[in-house]
């Protein structure tokens, strides 16, 4: 990053960024607890009826996950943009670790999942779900730790959750993408197109990008790629200079950091709380304990809590005995293994495979009470860890990211 640009206000949006990633965090272990409590009271009836109920072609649920979600991808891909090009993501050298680390925990938290459920055709469907990190939750959980816990460590876990994501997008693109329409996917193509030729000519004006991605958004949702994707797509066309010709110092005021800046509160505090409160909601009457050892529920929890832990911890030890990378500055490795604990809290993005890789409402219980057990366990285990050593001096080493 050039030494134009002033540092202060580097660390000052970066503060922002874990501050309202923390706070969401926060607010959606609150709504989750509260989908899950009315999904068994009285009121279960009127929660899963209003979900169902259609508004115009698509249903509440649906209007959720299709289109409020999308607008969570497009500030993911804003984050992944802006990381990739401008941030703890700019070099080789601050990629390394939480890349790798990354790469580690969604491939064995896969295999984990595939060793209870590969004979399940069915089931098999649902192999990436354990491998995504919430990177809402698992701030939030990392934040009630303050200055106990290096701004280093923070800093990781936020690189290693963005590179998830952006993982998790890829996966979803190319495993969860059923039948195609040429017709709409080529009209997509076109105005792609169009979005790069804006950024290329100097367009500096956010409407019209903003404008097109809606036209986007409908191509995509009826070319059966995912409709979410859209946002996505939609954000790597935003740019990041305030100008064509403009310094570094001024990404600040670029269309990228406004929309991002402008998003991320109302996707914070609003649309993953929705999306929370509208998937997290399951319904215990006439479960019995036997879900607990089904297989699709065995194969999330424990690649949630173990996959993750062996994926994230395990790639960075190896990076590290190999002297490839160091452990975040002054972090010690009992506080790496609570982050690799933390890592394992699924949630947001995991309910989201969850819906899109089964069709079966069982199925989706099933899997949605292995997100819940795995995500609580891998907080709590990740928590204690961190409460043990984070009263301990870390090992000074020089950070990788």
């Amino acid at each position: 990053m050039s030494s134009k640009t002033p540092k202060g206000r580097i660390q000052s949006t970066l503060r922002q960024f874990l501050d309202s990633e923390a706070s969401g965090g926060i607010i959606l272990m609150v709504v989750a607890a509260l989908a899950i409590v009315t999904a068994n009271s009285p009121l279960a009836e009127t929660y899963f009826h209003v979900l169902h109920i259609y508004l115009g072609p698509l249903s509440i649920q649906h209007w959720i996950n299709d289109a409020l979600m999308a607008v969570f991808f497009l500030l993911v891909g804003l984050e992944i943009k802006r990381e990739m090009l401008d941030g703890q993501l700019s070099s080789w050298s601050r990629r390394i670790l939480p890349g790798v680390a990354a790469a580690g925990g969604m491939i064995f938290p896969a295999l984990f999942y595939v060793y209870f459920n590969g004979a399940d055709p069915a089931a098999i469907r649902g192999w990436a779900i354990p491998t995504a990190t919430d990177i809402a939750f698992a701030l939030g959980v990392l934040s009630l730790f303050g200055s106990r816990v290096p701004a280093s460590l923070k800093i990781f876990l936020a690189a290693l959750a963005i590179i998830d994501d952006l993982g998790a997008v890829i996966v979803i693109a190319l495993f969860y993408t059923d039948e195609l329409n040429l017709l709409a996917l080529a009209a997509a193509a076109i105005v792609i197109g169009n979005l790069i030729i804006f950024n290329r000519s100097g367009v500096r004006q956010l409407w019209p990008y903003l404008a097109l991605g809606a036209v986007l958004w409908v191509l995509v949702f009826a070319s059966g790629i995912h409709a979410t994707l859209a946002g996505v797509i939609l954000a790597l066309t935003i740019p990041l200079k305030a100008t064509p010709a403009a310094p570094e110092a001024s990404h600040e005021e670029s269309p990228l950091h406004k929309l991002e800046h402008a998003l991320q509160k109302p996707v914070a505090f609003m649309i993953v709380p929705i999306f929370g409160f509208a998937n997290a909601g399951v319904s215990f009457a006439g479960v019995s304990l036997s879900v607990l050892v089904e297989p699709l529920t065995l194969g999330v929890a424990s690649g949630l809590v173990f996959g993750k832990l062996v994926g994230v911890l395990g790639t960075t030890a190896v990076l590290v005995k190999l002297r490839l990378a160091d452990l975040p500055a002054h972090a010690s490795w009992g506080q790496m293994v609570g982050v690799a604990f933390l890592c394992g809290i699924g949630f947001t993005m995991s309910l989201f495979i969850a819906l899109l890789a089964f069709d079966d409402p069982a199925m989706q219980d099933s899997a949605k009470i292995g997100i819940l057990i795995g995500s609580v366990v891998a907080g709590i285990i990740g928590s204690l860890f961190l409460t043990v050593f984070g009263r301990r001096g870390g090992a000074k080493s020089v950070s990788a990211v």
